[in-house]
């Protein structure tokens, strides 16, 4: 191999090494901190990514979730809050919030609907003789 060759090789290496090495919590967590703040879901995924654990960004996360229109998700996210920081104020309140919002669409007696199968006693399944093929 030539001089030159090894040079440009080396140059690759590097600069894919570079690529592939995590970007700082100072270079990310502001910019996305802020387009979390304003309901970017995608920004608080990636500012979470460095600092997992900051209740502040969690509940940014929990926001947008909400103004997604993603209940569920929003729900999970704030009590991972609730845990890191139990006396952060107002997760309590949106927990409360969300969790009587999914009871109010829930049947009564939270049991699923009940299906023609279920009232006829029939059994679909691959272990009932009657469905097997060989």
């Amino acid at each position: 191999m030539s001089r030159l060759t090894q040079i440009v090789a080396g140059a690759g290496m590097a600069c894919l090494l570079s690529s592939l090495a995590p970007r700082s919590s100072a270079e990310s967590s502001p910019a996305d901190f802020e387009r979390c703040r304003a309901g970017s879901i995608d920004a608080c995924y990636d500012a979470i990514r460095w600092r997992p654990s900051d209740p502040s960004l969690l509940s940014a996360l929990g926001d947008a979730q909400l103004r997604a229109n993603r209940p569920v998700d929003a729900l999970r996210t704030y009590k991972r809050v609730a845990a890191l920081a139990p006396n952060l104020p107002g997760v309590t309140g949106k927990i409360a919030a969300i969790e009587s919002k999914l009871s109010a669409k829930r049947p009564p007696g939270n049991s699923p609907p009940r299906t023609a199968s279920a009232d006829t006693g029939k059994r679909y399944s691959n272990a009932a003789p009657e469905t097997q093929s060989h």
